[in-house]
């Protein structure tokens, strides 16, 4: 239940976020700088850049090589005119990639397509047990703050023998739930900008692209640890439409999963091994529909009713007052009858704690 504040926190800790896009599937991030870009949010060389990205990535494509893209070239205002209305659903996306297409084959949209090394912006503070860094093409707004799309961690040689004792291997049969639905819920136009009485109708939104998990609300850093340490992982989509997959694990971590329906309540509470690694878990729950690709609040957080705090009536809810202590200098975890929970938030100190990852691996096993 973290506020949207936490932008703030993104920055200070790296400033950026990740998420993955399905094949051919045009990222969020993308239509949100159209709409931007529309209303002169952004500026012409931000906007073009994203189109590059999905030139780069064959979301579109175009038969012509174009020149190296001048910065001075001016953008028709038709374009911006269409930007504006994709980033409205009043054009679908097709029709939106269809005409950037014909732009980029005619010339009038000329793009910098050169095979040039990417650029790399370290993110040191992150960790001092792996390299990170994200890629500058990868680069957004939200909320006003520069995010990116991934975080990209890397084993240092000279911690083998670290990564010898925190990382696992296939002996190790733990699985991580990666949590979209709560990420979508702290993503724009999600579940907080109605409880800011922003947005009347947020009570159903979108859910983001596949494997996207926001930087600090949904415990991103976790994730990206545990997968580069060799946990396996599965989405809470999955889980979701799959929920007898747990039964194949002998251990199930969670991360900051607030957001989950009833069926991956019953799935979770119901396995004899859960590390709840993140305080405010199993906190509200949702409604999916796949047709439509969104998540519906349905209990919980303050809703419908203002006295209502844990949607499911959870006994073990671990919200207050462990999910606000963010340091974690007293870490530890205790016993509730189907697992361990931890009494603090983790997300600054995982990709760092050797001790916290110890431990970890020790109750995985």
């Amino acid at each position: 239940m973290k506020n949207v504040i936490f932008v703030t926190i993104m920055i200070l800790i790296s400033g950026f976020q990740y998420s993955a896009f399905a094949d051919n599937e045009i990222p969020a991030w993308i239509k949100n700088n159209a709409g931007w870009w529309a209303d002169d949010t952004i500026d012409d060389e931000t906007f073009v850049r994203g189109i590059e990205f999905l030139v780069k990535n064959q979301v579109i494509t175009t038969s012509t090589t174009q020149g190296s893209g001048s910065d001075s070239a001016e953008i028709p205002a038709w374009i911006k005119n269409n930007a504006g209305w994709w980033a409205e659903d009043t054009i679908d996306d097709e029709t939106f990639v269809r005409g950037i297409e014909f732009l980029i084959k005619e010339g009038i949209l000329e793009l910098n397509e050169k095979t040039t090394e990417r650029k790399k912006i370290s993110t040191n503070r992150v960790s001092e047990l792996f390299k990170v860094w994200v890629y500058e093409d990868e680069i957004y707004m939200e909320y006003g703050v520069p995010v990116s799309r991934n975080f990209y961690f890397e084993l240092i040689e000279n911690n083998n023998k670290i990564y010898d004792e925190i990382s696992v291997d296939e002996n190790v049969n733990a699985v991580v739930i990666l949590p979209v639905f709560t990420s979508s819920a702290y993503s724009e136009k999600g579940f907080y900008e109605y409880y800011q009485d922003v947005c009347d109708s947020c009570i159903t939104t979108k859910i983001i692209e596949n494997n996207h998990l926001k930087f600090f609300e949904a415990s991103q850093l976790g994730a990206r640890v545990l997968e580069t340490l060799g946990y396996k992982t599965m989405t809470d989509i999955d889980l979701d439409k799959n929920p007898n997959n747990l039964e194949t694990y002998d251990t199930i971590i969670l991360l900051h999963n607030e957001y989950v329906t009833r069926t991956m309540f019953d799935a979770i509470t119901k396995h004899a091994n859960v590390i709840y690694l993140y305080p405010n878990a199993l906190y509200a729950e949702i409604n999916v529909d796949y047709k439509t690709n969104q998540i519906k609040l349905v209990k919980g957080h303050g809703y419908p009713d203002p006295k209502i705090s844990n949607g499911f009536g959870w006994k073990y809810d671990n919200t207050h007052p462990y999910e606000y202590d963010e340091e974690c200098l007293d870490w530890e975890f205790y016993d509730i009858p189907n697992g361990k929970m931890l009494n603090c938030y983790p997300e600054k100190i995982i990709p760092s704690n050797i001790k916290l990852l110890k431990e970890i691996k020790n109750l995985s096993k």
